[in-house]
C-alpha cells in the first residue's frame, strides 16, 4: 500500500510540476535546440496593409476618451486605418463621447450602437461583415496600446502561414496595490514568457482580448454561448492550419483589478470559459491530427484547467498518508505543503483586514487561481456562467 501511495504521489507531483513550471522549461530547451530553424524576425512591409481596429465598449464613460486619444496616436498611416467603436447596450454616455470626439480630418472613426446589450461576442459578430480591410485588430476599451502596436502586429502577416497575431498584455501595478495587483502582474509576466516560447516553437495557444489581430477572411462566427471568444477564435484559426504569432513589441497596458473580489470574478469567468472551450474543441486534444499544436494546448492550457487543480488537494492527502508511515522525508514534504497553504490562508485573512504582507501574495494568488477553476467548473455545469461579461472594475 505504501508503495502504491508513493507511486501515485510522485506521478501527481510530476504532473503538477510540469503544468506550472516544467512545460516552460521543456519548450525553452526545445526552442534552444532548434534555434537555427526558428521563425525569422519579420520585416515591416513596404506598403502598410489596410487595418480596422475594433474596440467593443460597454459603459466605458470613464475610460473611453483616453482610448480614443490613444487610438488616434497610433503610429499608422491614417488613410490605411479604420477605427470602429461598438457601444451596444451602453446606458451611460459612452456613445455620445465617441460621436462628439473631435477626430482629426481624414480619420475614419465610426461608431456602431444599438440599445440592446447582447454581449461583446454578439457586438463583434454584428459588425464584422462591415469590415473590408485585410486585417482586423481587436482591443479592449480599457487597454492602452503602445504607439507602434499596429505596425508591430501587421508585419507578422508577411509570413503566409500566420493567420492571427497576439499582442502582449501588460499590467500596470501600483506600488500600494494588494494581492490582486501583485499576483496579476506576476502571472502575466510569466504567461507572456510562455507565449513567447510557444510562438517560437510553433503557435500561441489562445490570444487575450486586450490586443490581438486576425486575417479578416479567417473570421468565423463564434457560438453565441462562448464565454471567452478571443481564446476560442484564435484556437479555431490555429486548428485550420494557421499559426498564431506573438508580438511582444505590440502591447496593451491596463491597470490591475481594483479589488480581490473583482479579480476573483475575472478568474472564475476565465476558468469557466477555458473548460467550455475544452469541451467545444475536443479534436484539439488529438496529437495525431494536430501534432505540436495539441502538445502545446494540452500542456499550456488543458492541464492547468483540469488535472492540476484536482491533483493539488489529492497530493496533500497522499502526502499525509505517506507521512503517517513515520518517514522523515515525507513528513518534511507534508510540512512544506502545510506551510505553503498556511501562508495562503494568512494572505487571505490579512487581505480581509486590509493588511498587506507581500510574502504571502504568491501562495495566496496561486490558491485563488486554482479555486477559481472549481467554481468556474460548477458554474459552467449549472449553466450559471453567462457569455455576457460582468465587467471587472480596474484600479
Amino acid at each position: 500500500m505504501t508503495t502504491l501511495l508513493a507511486w501515485l504521489f510522485w506521478i501527481g507531483v510530476g504532473i503538477v510540476f510540469y503544468t506550472y513550471l516544467g512545460y516552460g522549461l521543456v519548450v525553452f530547451l526545445w526552442v534552444t535546440a532548434r534555434r537555427g530553424r526558428a521563425h525569422s524576425a519579420p520585416a515591416e512591409p513596404a506598403v502598410a496593409p489596410a487595418v480596422t481596429l475594433v474596440v467593443p465598449a460597454y459603459n466605458e464613460a470613464a475610460t473611453i476618451r483616453a482610448k480614443l486619444e490613444n487610438s488616434l496616436q497610433l503610429d499608422y498611416p491614417r488613410d490605411r486605418l479604420t477605427l470602429i467603436f461598438v457601444t451596444d447596450g451602453s446606458t451611460d454616455d459612452t456613445p455620445e463621447q465617441v460621436r462628439s470626439y473631435p477626430a482629426p480630418a481624414g480619420t475614419d472613426l465610426r461608431i456602431l450602437h444599438q440599445p440592446a446589450r447582447c454581449g461583446k461576442l454578439a457586438a463583434v459578430d454584428r459588425i464584422m461583415p462591415l469590415v473590408t480591410t485585410t486585417i482586423t485588430v481587436f482591443s479592449d476599451a480599457n487597454a492602452l496600446l503602445n504607439p507602434a502596436a499596429l505596425r508591430n502586429l501587421v508585419k507578422h502577416y508577411a509570413d503566409p502561414t500566420v493567420g492571427a497575431v497576439a499582442g502582449e498584455k501588460r499590467v500596470r501595478v501600483a506600488s500600494d496595490s494588494g494581492v490582486q495587483g501583485v499576483g496579476e502582474g506576476i502571472y502575466w509576466k510569466y504567461e507572456s514568457t510562455l507565449k513567447r516560447l510557444d510562438a517560437q516553437l510553433y503557435s500561441v495557444v489562445g490570444a487575450a482580448g486586450e490586443l490581438f489581430s486576425i486575417r479578416t477572411a479567417l473570421y468565423e462566427t463564434v457560438p453565441a454561448s462562448t464565454i471567452i471568444e478571443d481564446f476560442y477564435l484564435s484556437l479555431r484559426i490555429a486548428m485550420q492550419g494557421h499559426r498564431v504569432a506573438y508580438a511582444p513589441d505590440a502591447y496593451a497596458l491596463e491597470s490591475h483589478s481594483a479589488a480581490l473580489g473583482e479579480e476573483w470574478k475575472r478568474k472564475v469567468r476565465i476558468a469557466a470559459g477555458g473548460l467550455q472551450a475544452i469541451g467545444a474543441l475536443p479534436g484539439l486534444l488529438n496529437p495525431l491530427r494536430y501534432g505540436v499544436l495539441s502538445f502545446q494546448y494540452i500542456s499550456h492550457r488543458v492541464l492547468r484547467w483540469t488535472v492540476a487543480p484536482l491533483l493539488l488537494p489529492l497530493l496533500f492527502l497522499l502526502n499525509a498518508g505517506l507521512a503517517a508511515t513515520g518517514s522523515p522525508f515525507y513528513g518534511a514534504l507534508w510540512m512544506a505543503q502545510g506551510v505553503f497553504y498556511t501562508a495562503a490562508l494568512a494572505g487571505f485573512l490579512l487581505e480581509k483586514l486590509g493588511v498587506s504582507v507581500k510574502m504571502f501574495y504568491i501562495p495566496f494568488y496561486f490558491c485563488v487561481m486554482n479555486c477559481a477553476v472549481y467554481v468556474g467548473g460548477v458554474r459552467l455545469l449549472r449553466g450559471a456562467q453567462s457569455a455576457v461579461w460582468e465587467k471587472a472594475q480596474r484600479a
